[in-house]
């Protein structure tokens, strides 16, 4: 990223951008930014390489065959049903790239990965005019697309494949393309994935990984972005609360689906974290997705896993619901206090973050002059921003007075302080009934 960003202890920042601090209370435009932006690295049997690449929630239902290979009620796309159900764009990248191509005698597929091997093509003379031949390509049972042409030149590459050149046409039930392969998955296409995730804006990014080494790969990512560049999401990981940290949440369910990893809640904490609103919380919130989840704790396995940072599905009658909207904080200071266990709290300060630095870096950076108007201008705009805020009910008790603009230690720099009061969900209920 070009500008600078993240936290700062004192003004010495070389670099220009919006460099902001989030701390306890001691014991663009001024638009709130939409949320529901998820990010995955993903294992395919097909799709584009070496690249992001975004799909909507409806791209992923209408086209999930052209994008994934396989139609959206297919078991393989259970972890993305799961994703997207609360999930408005997904920026994905795919880690087993670089495997082979299906190929026949007539074309190759124009993706690598086993999918390809259950592509086949048949040719068949056209019933109205025998000098013309209908070419059908198959996926699966599924006619994806269907020519009519008089000789092989005339073909057209489709979303599957590429004709190879010089071939001939002629009557032929069915040929089967073979020997697709998809690639292996190192630490390398790891990294890869999140160098290029920098250039993309996100509320979630999760990572559907078994081992402490990828995990804490992640994790590092995670701080560095939040902590360094100023880049505020959240990373969902499984069985990871040792993070300690805010931006962090360690799922801790299992999934019990045969052929499935054991780590594939991460799906959908992670659409659910980056779909949720910023004035809401995903606590009691009820899993509606397409895996089984290992609810084996007792109320005191439950207790203390609060106290460890994890996040638990826990069963309430016949529903699965999450126990506690919570990240792996559990490490405190006169900083940082209980609040920002709370992913709540952090949605707050994540959108407060990332939108005053999009409206400093995009509306004042280089533009306005630093002086009395200037400052004047910033205030306002940061004002109307927490205004909108407690329009939604996700802080309260906020006035303008709780912002502050002045002058930095350097012509260029303009310092902020910023109050605000974040408003959690009813979690706990206390009540006394007094019966005469």
């Amino acid at each position: 990223m070009a500008l600078g960003g993240g936290s700062f202890l004192v003004q010495n920042k070389e670099l220009p951008g919006a460099y902001i601090n989030f701390v306890s209370k001691s014991a663009a435009t001024a638009a709130l930014s939409e949320r529901g932006v998820a990010t995955m690295p993903l294992e395919l049997d097909w799709g584009k390489e070496g690249e992001i690449f975004e799909v909507t929630n409806e791209d992923f239902q209408k086209n999930s065959m052209e994008i994934f290979g396989y139609e959206y009620t297919s078991d393989k796309l259970k972890g993305l049903r799961d994703l997207f159900l609360n999930t408005r764009t997904f920026y994905g990248y795919r880690l087993n790239g670089g495997g082979k191509k299906a190929g026949n005698t007539l074309a190759e597929a124009l993706c690598s990965g086993v999918r390809g091997n259950d592509i086949k093509i048949v040719v068949q003379v056209n019933a109205d005019d025998e000098a013309l031949f209908d070419v059908k390509t198959i996926l699966g049972t599924d006619v994806v697309d269907e020519q009519t042409v008089a000789d092989a030149g005339e073909l057209k590459n489709n979303r599957f494949l590429k004709w190879k050149s010089g071939i001939t046409l002629e009557a032929v039930a069915a040929i089967p393309m073979i020997g697709g392969e998809n690639g292996e998955v190192s630490g390398a296409d790891h990294q890869d994935y999140l160098d290029k995730a920098e250039s993309f804006a996100f509320n979630a990014m999760g990572a559907v990984v078994t081992d402490d080494t990828t995990k804490s790969l992640y994790a590092a990512y995670n701080k560095r972005l939040r902590d360094e560049m100023g880049v505020k999401f959240q990373l969902v990981l499984y069985d990871y609360a040792k993070a300690d940290s805010m931006g962090v949440i360690s799922v801790n369910n299992k999934s019990l689906d045969e052929g499935e990893s054991e780590a594939s809640l991460v799906y959908w904490v992670t659409g659910a974290t980056a779909g949720c609103a910023v004035n809401k919380s995903n606590q009691n919130k009820k899993y509606d997705g397409y895996f089984m989840v290992e609810t084996p704790h007792t109320q005191n396995q439950l207790k203390a896993a609060i106290k460890a940072g994890k996040f638990i599905f826990h069963k309430v009658g016949a529903d699965v619901r999450v126990l506690e909207d919570i990240n792996t904080m559990v490490t405190i200071s006169n900083t940082q206090g209980e609040i920002f266990k709370d992913n709540q709290t952090i949605r707050v300060i994540d959108q407060i973050g990332n939108d005053i630095a999009v409206l400093f870096n995009t509306k004042y950076l280089g533009v306005v002059p630093n002086d009395a108007s200037g400052r004047i201008s910033l205030w306002s705009d940061i004002v109307k921003h927490h205004e909108q805020l407690q329009e939604i009910r996700a802080i309260e008790d906020f006035s303008d007075a709780d912002v502050t603009v002045g002058p930095g230690d350097t012509k260029k720099s303009v310092v902020v302080t910023d109050l605000v009061t974040v408003v959690n969900a009813m979690g706990k209920l206390y009540m006394t009934v007094t019966v005469e």
